[in-house]
């Protein structure tokens, strides 16, 4: 693994750019390399790991019991890339991807303040995760984050909130997260459950498989953990974090009951879906998925996407979680490398056969997940109108409201032009999956008839200078307008 650090180190041309240096990436950079062909694996964090094994080669929490021997077992991944010749650019932003004449693909890229344009034969995106928006009265306070965002803060540097935490929300990480932190000496006096009661009915259809799957010992594992140490509230109905000027505490309705619970953080989080804007911004097809209730690429089997010679692997296709991402990244670098002429139809169906028997098993018992711990639509939408949504522009769900019934708009894109939600920074990432909600449930139709945001390059924030710098050239102007 050669490590990149400035923009002229990087080459004109790879064989595979593989975006993304968690599970997914990390295992189709070493595949392909392993395969002969040319790497560069560009990921926007200090060190290599993602979002779930973040920080897994730097991280100052060294006592393993209290991250969990699955956060370690990246340290494997990283490990199998060391010997390859791969190219790794870390702290490198990918903000644009477009063919270019030569029947691969240009992509446009920032190292240490500068920018540029490089080709690649075939391109894997491997961009992960992102947590869904769960936008709640006061949820813009400090003291008020994702549980996401304080993982981040305990693998990369060890903190952990100061004072009285509550965690609220639903999915396994709600569990995950208390409990890792509780490890950590945080002061957790609550954590919240707002995971629907009659989620069990829609679920238990698909109970069988999770009693096969890897889900189920893991599952019950952290639940009594966390459940015999932590104070634990179900059935939440609503949520709202108090305070003027600084998070003071939180007001949970149970039961038509409701009670303020003093605190100095409130972390929240109500499940994860796939961080579509990149390949979105490509030109790659998405659908709405029904189960995971989320946009989500379109692929086929080979994780290929809809544009030929872009793949989309780990759970920016889908969730399934980091050991079937890291299966699936092999997989779509075999299909890559056939592509590329490296490897013949059946050498790769011959590599790919014990993945995927492996791949099936690591996703059996996924759908009752899903089903699960699929949020309330009360927290998909936010029912109060002063909620701030789009926290760039700061627009309101009564104004979204507003919009959609008295201006008659009837998508998100539409929505842009009279609120400027979704073009701010986060370029919807914050706001998308709310906005679309909140025009479904005004208008009486579906998310997936409501459509999602239209994206274009470049999909992250670049300064004019960085822009400057290009040389001026009619790709390096289409790579900024197109």
């Amino acid at each position: 693994m050669i490590t990149i650090t400035s923009i002229g180190q990087v080459a004109e041309h790879y064989d595979i750019a593989v975006v993304g240096a968690g599970p997914a990436g990390l295992a189709a950079a070493a595949r392909a390399a392993e395969l002969g062909l040319s790497v560069l694996l560009a990921d926007e964090n200090p060190a290599p790991g993602g979002q779930i094994y973040r920080a897994v080669t730097t991280t100052p929490v060294t006592p393993r019991a209290v991250l969990g021997e699955d956060y370690w077992k990246g340290g494997a991944l990283v490990e199998r890339l060391k010997p390859t010749t791969t190219a790794y650019a870390p702290g490198c932003t990918i903000w644009s991807v477009a063919p270019d004449e030569a029947g691969g693909f240009e992509l446009g890229l920032s190292l240490g303040g500068q920018a540029r344009l490089i080709a690649a034969g075939q391109v894997i995106l491997a961009t992960g995760a992102q947590e869904r928006p769960f936008p709640i009265p006061g949820w813009t306070l400090p003291g008020v984050m994702t549980a996401g965002a304080a993982q981040i803060a305990l693998k990369a540097s060890g903190l952990v909130p100061s004072g009285r935490t509550v965690i609220a929300g639903c999915g396994p990480l709600l569990y995950l997260l208390a409990g890792q932190l509780a490890a950590a000496g945080a002061n957790i006096v609550a954590v919240l459950d707002t995971t629907p009661r009659r989620n069990w009915l829609a679920a238990i259809a698909a109970f069988p498989d999770f009693l096969r799957s890897p889900y189920l010992a893991k599952g019950l594992k952290l639940m009594a953990a966390a459940r015999g140490k932590l104070p634990f509230k179900t059935g939440v109905t609503a949520l709202a974090a108090e305070g003027s000027g600084k998070l003071t505490g939180v007001t949970v309705t149970r039961g038509g009951a409701a009670e303020t619970i003093p605190c100095d953080a409130l972390l929240l989080h109500q499940g994860v879906i796939p961080g579509i804007n990149l390949a979105n911004a490509a030109g790659c097809a998405q659908h709405f998925d029904a189960v995971q209730h989320c946009w989500t690429p379109t692929v086929d089997g080979w994780f290929a996407s809809s544009i030929p010679g872009i793949a989309i692997a780990g759970d920016g296709a889908g969730i399934g979680g980091a050991e079937s991402a890291a299966l699936r990244g092999e997989v779509a670098a075999l299909d890559a490398a056939r592509r590329l002429g490296r490897l013949a139809e059946a050498e790769r169906d011959a590599h790919a056969a014990p993945i995927r028997a492996e791949l099936a098993r690591s996703l059996r018992g996924r759908r009752f997940l899903d089903l699960l711990y699929r949020p309330a639509p009360h927290f998909l939408a936010p029912p109060a109108d002063e909620t701030i949504v789009c926290r760039c522009e700061e627009v309101t769900a009564g104004q979204i409201r507003d919009a959609a019934s008295r201006l008659g708009v009837t998508g998100p894109n539409q929505m842009k032009a009279f609120l400027r939600c979704g073009m701010g920074p986060c370029q919807g990432r914050l706001c998308g999956p709310t906005v679309v909600e909140l025009i479904a449930q005004e208008r009486g139709v579906s998310a997936e008839e409501t459509g999602y945001y239209r994206l274009r390059p470049p999909v992250k924030p670049v300064t004019l200078s960085e822009l400057a710098a290009l040389p001026p050239t009619d790709a390096a102007i289409k790579a900024v307008v197109r």
